[in-house]
């Protein structure tokens, strides 16, 4: 039983950029304009093949890779599919992930008058050599001139992305951009450290040894500015790498960090319905031939990954739901597995506390700010290796 199964979330991936920066990992690539419109006229008949159809979705979040590197006719198109296979509520969220340099007035105004309501601007940093060093397109000047063109074509909730613990990032150059960033007055900033993933270029550079980690003692540093930064510009952090004004949270991300039903679509895209998770291909030759008709039922093509048991569900919701600064209802516990959080993590919950990690305020638990500083070491405890007893 989840938490909320009444509405959905969907998420649409679109996987091309202009070029893969130095430390991207996702499933992104360079592609000829005539793939990405066979693309996502195969991505359009995925969605009608969505078995559930006219089932409510309170939020879209278009994903990538660079979106925004679509044709404004082709971001169309797949808001219009949505809109005619799921009943988007009043309120929907409908998220379209953006890089400054990609767009133009013409796009900004379809982007609008299709139903886009809220963008995230990948800007990572506003100083011009980080950009370089990181592979981005942009420079600073083309944020200024994209988040003008939003605010100019009425958008009103934008999120920005920033990264912290950047190779050759100082303190004073974080802070700078934290500032500017604040200065601009997005309704969300997304603020994340740079994690190094393997088949990066990055990764290569520090095995070879031409890259330098930043210390986690310099990370902390950056990454407590920023919420210093941000909480006195009167934005308030929602979750660990979140921080947004009142009610403007992004609906979307609150799915995902609290088990609320959420479907993909579009290469590697995953979903998470009624306890399953299933994805789909990665290779897009695969998905193309087999989107060629839309289907029956287009789970058919999709590899399930797990069916939650009582014991998954648990872990996930703690694992996910400690993200947030509000931490886990103990009653939403027990409403998705049947059981006390304490008869199942008693021992877990007082040892912590006793360490300083999290709080126990009776009706729920949350982590404090040297738990969010361990956070993984503290989900980790959550995770017993023996089956529970039915």
């Amino acid at each position: 039983m989840m938490i909320n199964s009444t509405n959905v979330g969907v998420y649409i991936h679109i996987p091309f950029c202009v070029r893969k920066c130095r430390y991207c990992d996702f499933l992104s690539f360079p592609a000829e304009e005539s793939l990405k419109k066979e693309y996502v006229e195969a991505l359009c008949r995925e969605i009608r093949g969505y078995s559930c159809k006219g089932r409510t979705a309170d939020s879209v979040f278009i994903g990538g890779g660079t979106p925004s590197v679509l044709s404004p006719e082709l971001t169309e198109s797949i808001i219009n599919t949505v809109a005619d296979v799921f009943n988007l509520s009043p309120e929907c969220e409908i998220t379209a992930e953006i890089n400054p340099g990609t767009m133009d007035r013409e796009k900004t105004r379809v982007y609008r008058d299709c139903g886009i309501n809220r963008i995230s601007m990948g800007v990572q940093s506003l100083d011009d050599r980080l950009l370089e060093r990181l592979g981005r397109i942009h420079r600073k000047k083309e944020v200024y001139e994209t988040y003008n063109l939003l605010r100019e074509a009425g958008f009103d909730n934008i999120n920005t992305d920033l990264m912290f613990s950047l190779p050759g990032q100082s303190i004073e150059t974080w802070d700078k951009t934290l500032r500017e960033t604040v200065d601009l007055k997005p309704e969300h900033i997304s603020f994340y450290g740079l994690i190094i993933e393997a088949g990066t270029p990055f990764y290569d550079e520090l095995k070879s040894g031409n890259l330098e980690e930043t210390e986690d003692e310099q990370d902390r540093l950056m990454y407590r500015l920023a919420l210093e930064r941000l909480t006195a510009a009167g934005y308030r952090q929602y979750e660990i790498s979140n921080a947004a004004f009142p009610r403007r949270e992004s609906v979307h991300n609150l799915k995902y960090w609290s088990m609320e039903d959420y479907a993909g679509f579009g290469i590697g895209a995953h979903s998470f319905e009624k306890g399953m998770r299933y994805c789909c291909t990665t290779d897009i030759k695969e998905y193309l031939s087999q989107y060629r008709e839309i289907p029956e039922d287009r789970k058919k093509f999709c590899s399930i990954i797990n069916r939650n048991t009582v014991k998954d569900n648990a872990e996930e919701f703690i694992f996910t739901g400690l993200r947030k600064t509000a931490g886990v209802l103990k009653k939403d516990f027990e409403k998705l597995t049947g059981k006390s959080i304490e008869s199942v993590y008693s021992d877990e919950i007082n040892r912590m506390s006793e360490e300083g990690l999290l709080i126990d305020s009776g009706d729920r638990i949350y982590l404090t700010e040297k738990g969010t500083d361990l956070s993984n070491y503290v989900m980790r405890e959550f995770i017993k290796e023996e089956e529970w007893k039915q």
